[in-house]
């Protein structure tokens, strides 16, 4: 994933079991169509595509969008899809990159009818399946830095939507209050029946009477905020390079198993 967005698979740990190996839909180019877009953050957009002959796609799952300029320059650059399931509406959240070629087009000039193409679904390894078509029933950790909560976004909403009795947890590092993707939908998911704890850590700004100042996470914070090894955890990381690679060895540090700690990162691409 890259720092606008972006969710490429560079960056995974462990080995999937042969009951997560399973036949995907293929991918392929489409034309999608704008259906809505809104901000979703000071400096980042949700963006609804309705995409021809989409297949349908897994929690955590990825694809590349692609822009053509007038003189035939393209760009081309991967994001995480916060959605999932056989449904051709396809959800993005975009977070902007101030010197990016395709973020700043994405989240201030696109508009409802504007077709772009894109290209996908793409990555078979970091996705989540309910128990019931995955054979695993173990606790699920989610563990997000800034705009690397998208995938796993998708991952807490199909957990939902499909009534999984599996227990999930997301910790969430975040600048600020405002900063928060999908504020709403993670209350609404708290509340529901489905079984979701939330916890932040605010880096720059805390709401007022927060508990803690803000901070980075630290070894210390994460042991208690995640579900304990003991528990073996599957585990889903994503955010920066530098987080997840903190975040990975503290978790390893902690007991996790490694094959159960499954990463992906963004950088300044």
């Amino acid at each position: 994933m890259s720092a606008d967005g972006t969710a490429p698979p560079v960056a995974t740990t462990g080995v999937p079991p042969s009951s997560a190996l399973r036949a995907v839909p293929r991918a392929g180019w489409h034309v999608a169509t704008v259906a809505a877009t809104r901000r979703e953050t000071p400096n980042a957009a949700r963006i609804e595509l309705d995409v021809d002959g989409w297949p349908g796609n897994a929690a955590g799952q990825h694809l590349d969008v692609r822009l053509t300029a007038p003189d035939g320059y393209t760009a081309t650059r991967s994001y995480s899809i916060a959605s999932s399931g056989p449904s051709t509406r396809v959800v993005l959240a975009v977070d902007k990159l101030p010197d990016g070629e395709v973020s700043p087009f994405l989240v201030d000039a696109l508009q409802a009818g504007d077709q772009l193409e894109v290209h996908g679904p793409l990555g078979a390894f970091f996705v989540w399946r309910p128990a019931a078509e995955s054979g695993e029933d173990r606790p699920v950790q989610l563990i997000a830095g800034g705009s690397g909560v998208v995938p796993l976004y998708a991952m807490a909403q199909a957990h939902a939507d499909r009534g999984d009795p599996t227990p999930f947890r997301l910790l969430y590092s975040v600048r600020t209050p405002d900063d928060v993707y999908f504020a709403d939908e993670w209350r609404a998911l708290a509340e529901a029946s489905a079984p979701l704890e939330l916890d932040y850590v605010y880096t720059r700004r805390a709401p007022d009477g927060w508990s803690t100042p803000p901070a980075r996470i630290t070894r210390e914070a994460l042991e208690s905020a995640v579900v304990p090894a003991s528990e073996r955890p599957r585990v889903f990381v994503c955010g920066s390079t530098g987080f997840v690679e903190r975040v990975a060895d503290w978790l390893v540090e902690l007991g996790h198993e490694p094959r159960s700690i499954r990463t992906e990162r963004y950088g300044g691409t």
